[in-house]
C-alpha cells in the first residue's frame, strides 16, 4: 500500500499541508501515525477523502462577509443583515457565516484562505457574498472559475457592475491606500536607521576607550 508525507498528500489532494493537519485535528481525516509520531497518509486515506468530496450530506452552504479594517465592523454587522434578508427571499438555508476584517488585496487572509481550501475538495455547495469585491479586490474571475471546477455555485447578492471609469477610480484608491499604508512605515523604518547610522558616526566619548 502506497504512503504519503504530509507534503505528499498535500500535492496528490491540492490542498495546504496547514489544511491537513487541521483535517487531523478536527477530526475530518484522522491521519495515520509513524512510530516517530509524524503524520503519514494512505490510498485508504485518499479513498476516504474522495467520497467526502462527492458526499451531498457534507456540502455546506456558507455565506462569507469581509470589511477592510475594524473600523467598519459596524458595516460588517449592516452587510450581514442585508444577506440573511437575501438569503431569506432567495429561500437558501445557510448553515455557516464566516466574517472577516482585511483587505481585499490581502489574498493571506486565514478564513478567506481556509474557504477557498473547503471549496477546492468540494466541502462547499454554495458560497454567497454581498459583492464580488467582499471575496477578492482583483482575481474574482480565477476564484469564480475555481468554484465552477468544484460545482460549488457562487451566488453573489449586489451583481451590478461598475461603470469601467468608478471601477477604475476604485481600484486606484485602494492600491494608493495599500502602499501609503507601506510607505508610511518605509520612512519609520528609514528615519530608525539613520538615527542609528548618525549615532554609529559619532565621535567615541572621551571617557570611553576607542574599540
Amino acid at each position: 500500500m502506497s504512503t504519503y508525507s504530509v507534503g505528499e498528500f498535500a500535492k496528490v489532494v491540492g490542498v495546504s499541508v496547514r489544511t491537513l493537519q487541521r483535517w487531523d485535528r478536527e477530526g475530518v481525516l484522522i491521519a495515520d501515525r509513524t512510530v516517530t509520531n509524524r503524520r503519514v497518509y494512505t490510498e485508504k486515506h485518499l479513498s476516504q477523502l474522495r467520497r467526502q468530496m462527492f458526499s451531498p450530506e457534507r456540502r455546506k452552504v456558507v455565506v462569507y462577509c469581509r470589511v477592510s479594517s475594524a473600523a467598519q465592523k459596524p458595516d460588517l454587522t449592516n452587510q450581514r443583515q442585508m444577506l440573511e434578508q437575501f438569503c431569506a427571499a432567495r429561500g437558501i438555508a445557510v448553515d455557516e457565516w464566516v466574517e472577516e476584517i482585511g483587505s481585499g488585496m490581502n489574498f493571506k487572509r486565514k478564513k478567506f484562505l481556509a474557504l477557498i481550501d473547503r471549496i477546492v475538495v468540494g466541502e462547499i455547495e454554495t458560497l454567497v457574498t454581498a459583492h464580488q469585491d467582499r471575496l477578492t479586490r482583483f482575481g474574482f474571475d480565477l476564484l469564480e472559475h475555481l468554484c465552477e471546477q468544484a460545482n460549488c455555485t457562487l451566488v453573489v447578492m449586489n451583481s451590478e457592475s461598475l461603470s469601467p471609469e468608478r471601477e477604475m477610480v476604485e481600484d486606484l484608491m485602494t492600491i494608493l491606500h495599500c502602499f501609503s499604508s507601506r510607505l508610511y512605515g518605509l520612512r519609520n523604518y528609514r528615519k530608525a536607521l539613520k538615527e542609528a547610522l548618525a549615532d554609529d558616526s559619532q565621535p567615541p566619548h572621551p571617557s570611553q576607550p576607542n574599540t
